[in-house]
């Protein structure tokens, strides 16, 4: 029996070339738009570091190559961010941004809502200041 391999997200996204557009668009959101103002001026004045590296981890987040973990180790999201006051606010900032760039560039609806869901809770797990009740 020939039984196919489920596809990981990262190959129903569309694979690199998708990804780098979701997380280019992710960051050209965030430096534009007023209302992410308090989480953009978290990050440094140049964004590529940040890009890049939020490529590599998105890629092994969504079933592709580990390209963090091989370069810079284990993600260790809340620890890599506790130096950046982020509250409710930051995160809801950040998943606006994400949820623009997902809507431009994930073209697969269910995928889309999953990766909204997932991104979510991952955004509010990162959370270090101010836990007040999500609405």
């Amino acid at each position: 029996m020939n039984e196919t391999a489920t596809p990981t997200p990262y190959s129903r996204i569309g694979g690199e070339p998708a990804l780098r557009r979701l997380v280019r668009r992710f960051y050209e959101f965030m430096d534009t738009l007023p209302e992410a103002y308090g989480i953009r001026k978290l990050h440094q004045a140049d964004l590529s570091s940040a890009e890049e590296k939020l490529f590599m981890f998105m890629s092994g987040w969504l079933g592709g190559p580990q390209l963090y973990v091989q370069k810079i180790g284990h993600p260790r999201l809340r620890a890599r961010h506790l130096p950046f006051p982020i509250a409710s606010d930051e995160a809801e900032q950040w998943m606006l941004c994400m949820r623009l760039a997902l809507a431009e560039v994930v073209t697969d609806e269910e995928l889309r809502v999953s990766l909204d869901k997932s991104l979510t809770e991952l955004a509010y797990h990162i959370r270090n200041r101010n836990f007040p009740t999500r609405p």
